[in-house]
């Protein structure tokens, strides 16, 4: 009995020893898959193969898995092979037999994570090919390494949790995979924050991934958002690792309560207006801007029994703006005193403290302004008899001033009269008929005649307003001021009013009437420097018309090509069509504005110096000429100018032919005419010409010796 267990327990480690295919093992161990064991009765079946394992990423090839051998023929008689995945099929050349030894090797290293298992067949054949054995199974399991590291499943992980939420609340999971064996520790991973920029706010689960609250107390007004750094790690937390980053936003709750940025705020505002805005009441609140949490309600609680103002929030700027819903009367109150509250739209947490300056004081005072007069009675209703004669009394019309803080004096006339049948005394309002009423008159309805009696006070300016809308832009009004004197004067006064939409501080919004103003005309400034501008450009034309027209083509400009420049230095530029040395002011406006007027300032006697081209008789002095007003007028006063320019014997040629006769007088450089010269070109002296200067140095190198 013992002996046959001791048997059996070394045939175990037998197969226990091949199937684990350690890689330190040199020599294949050697499988007997055919062979059968004695029996006195039956044969029994072969035996059943283990499977045999094989680290992956093995390196060291070729490497030896295992040696297969038949009993049928002795050693070196029968052939072996092996067929199947890794062999003969994809992928293909991972596996070999010696066919003579049946040692199985690895040729190639092994990926778990892309085939786990190989199944081969053996056989067995002599060397007629005949079969010795039947096939047989040959599996080879792939040893898994911890070759792959954890990835996590996205790079960063979001999560949302409400400030002040309880320890342990759930906020966000992060997941990580592993390539490796689920089943080996390769795949046994474990999750841990590594960083989260402070105290330990928040923990991790090591085995889910599952991050939650840790501590009380999570303010979304100390610190907004967490940046965590988490790792995962293989092994059980020994192996590979891999990092990602959570981020952690914590949710407003209104739990600060707004509150005035002081105890007190004073405002001024005019009587007699309404819709306008008195100032603004500035609020704090450190909840998220723009929520329900930070937006501010107020309520005015004392001080207003009437319903004079109102209070609306700013929704940018969170502040209360202060209007007048009802117009105020000066006389009747001058200054209020209002409490108003402030608190959020949204409630507010129980647990949150309550704003010291949740309750603030306005003092609104009311400005006087300059009322109109009131009637008593209106309309006033009275009856005269039919045909009533001249100074019939009407009426006395009374009215009172409600600016009873001032001393103003009451003044009455007529605004409305068709007939002219009133007559309506300034100082005291007595009305009286000046004249009979027809009765066929067409101003008689039903026996009803109707006039309209003004009263005025005594201040010294107007308001204008907006009656009802009318188009974006320039408006141009005609005022009528009027007096109260006997007779009263007056006069009309024009009025540009600009129509916009207005920004909160009461200015143009840019562009606003730019786009509708179109046609409706520039300013009177803007007018004035565009016309200034069109008579300087025309004063700076006019000398440049002169010229080009005081100029005629030159006959031959071969020998000074480029040298077109007016050099007027001591050299007189001769391609002018003046006199000589002596006609130095060829471009002087002065004398075709007033040419009688210079030739008398040049000759103290009166007598000017005549030319030798001018005509026998003299032209008569021309009057001072007015400077063109447009621009059609231009021509006309250029010509004119030049026609006066050359009647006159007095001033120099402007518009006639070349001079060659008449060089000036006491020139030291000589002629340069060939009319009055009694040398040949070949016996001049150009030499001298390159005392002028490089320009005129060419043309001493033209004609002079060589």
């Amino acid at each position: 009995m013992d002996v046959a267990l001791l048997l059996a327990v070394g045939l175990l480690a037998q197969s226990l020893g091949l199937s684990l295919g350690v890689p330190r093992q040199r020599r294949p161990s050697t499988l007997y898959p055919w062979h059968r064991a004695p029996a006195l009765g039956r044969v029994r079946r072969a035996w059943v193969i283990p499977p045999i394992s094989v680290s992956e990423n093995h390196k060291r090839l070729p490497y030896p898995l295992v040696q297969i051998k038949s009993d049928k023929q002795p050693l070196g008689s029968v052939i072996y092979s092996i067929q199947g995945p890794g062999v003969d099929e994809e992928p293909q050349g991972v596996f070999s037999i010696d066919k003579f030894t049946g040692k199985v090797f690895l040729n190639a290293m092994l990926d778990r994570e892309k085939t786990d298992h190989f199944r081969l067949r053996a056989f067995a054949l002599d060397l007629g090919g005949a079969t010795l054995e039947e096939p047989t199974d040959l599996e080879i399991v792939v040893v898994d390494q911890n070759d792959n590291r954890p990835v996590f499943r996205q790079e960063a992980f979001m999560g949302r949790v409400l400030e002040g939420a309880v320890p342990g609340t759930y906020v966000t999971r992060a997941e990580a995979t592993d390539a490796d064996d689920p089943e080996t520790d390769n795949a046994a991973l474990r999750y841990s924050i590594l960083e989260q920029g402070g105290p330990q706010v928040f923990s991790i689960d090591e085995h889910t991934g599952d991050i939650r609250t840790v501590q009380v107390g999570l303010d979304r007004e100390v610190v907004a958002v967490y940046n965590l750094t988490l790792q995962v790690a293989d092994m059980s937390g020994d192996g590979l690792t891999a990092t990602a980053s959570a981020i952690i936003t914590l949710e407003d709750i209104n739990d600060n309560a707004p509150g005035f940025t002081g105890d007190e705020f004073f405002m001024e505002v005019t009587e007699a207006v309404s819709g306008v805005d008195v100032g603004r009441l500035e609020v704090e609140d450190r909840d998220l801007p723009g929520s329900p949490n930070w937006a501010a309600r107020f309520t005015i609680l004392e001080g207003d029994p009437n319903g004079h103002f109102t209070i609306r929030t700013d929704p940018k700027t969170n502040e209360g703006v202060l209007s007048v819903v009802k117009p105020l009367d000066y006389e009747r109150r001058d200054q209020y005193d209002l409490t108003v509250a402030v608190q959020n739209e949204a409630p507010l947490q129980a647990a949150a403290p309550r704003a010291q300056r949740g309750q603030a004081r306005i003092h609104v005072q009311v400005q006087d302004v300059n009322e109109a007069p009131v009637f008593q009675e209106n309309p006033l209703r009275t009856s005269l008899p039919e045909g009533a004669l001249p100074g019939t009394p009407v009426a006395t019309f009374s009215a009172q001033d409600p600016d009873t803080q001032q001393l103003q004096r009451l003044s009455y006339s007529k605004d409305y009269d068709p007939e002219d049948w009133l007559e309506v005394d300034g100082a005291t309002g007595w009305v009286q008929t000046q004249r009979v009423l027809s009765p066929a008159s067409p101003f008689l309805k039903d026996g009803w005649y109707r006039a309209i009696i003004l009263a005025r006070d005594d201040v010294s300016h107007a308001r204008l307003r907006l009656r009802h809308q009318i188009p974006e832009g320039l408006h141009r009004l005609s005022l009528l001021l009027r007096d109260s004197g006997q007779p009263p004067q007056q006069r009309d006064q024009p009025l540009n009013v600009t129509v916009c939409r207005c920004a909160q501080d009461g200015v143009c919004l840019p562009g606003a009437a730019a786009r509708h103003a179109g046609g409706a005309g520039v300013s009177l400034g803007a007018l004035v420097i565009m016309l200034a501008s069109i008579v300087l450009l025309l004063l700076l034309a006019l000398p440049v018309a002169l010229v080009t027209r005081s100029r005629q083509p030159s006959a031959d400009k071969g020998f000074l090509h480029g040298l077109q420049d007016d050099l007027r230095d001591n050299i007189l530029n001769y391609d002018e069509q003046g006199g000589g040395e002596e006609d130095q002011d060829a471009y002087d406006i002065n004398q075709l504005r007033h040419p009688a007027e210079l030739a008398a300032l040049r000759d103290p006697l009166g007598r000017p110096p005549l030319r030798r081209d001018a005509p026998f008789s003299r032209a008569r002095p021309q009057p001072p000429r007015l400077l063109p007003t447009s621009p059609a007028d231009i021509a006309d006063f250029i010509d004119d100018g030049l026609e006066a320019a050359d009647s006159d014997p007095s001033v120099p040629p402007y518009d006639t032919a070349l001079i060659y006769d008449y060089e000036g007088d006491g020139s030291t450089a000589g002629t340069l005419s060939s009319v009055l010269s009694s040398l040949g070109d070949e016996d001049q002296d150009y030499s001298c010409l390159r005392a002028w200067g490089p320009r005129f140095a060419r043309l001493a190198d033209l004609y002079g010796p060589p």
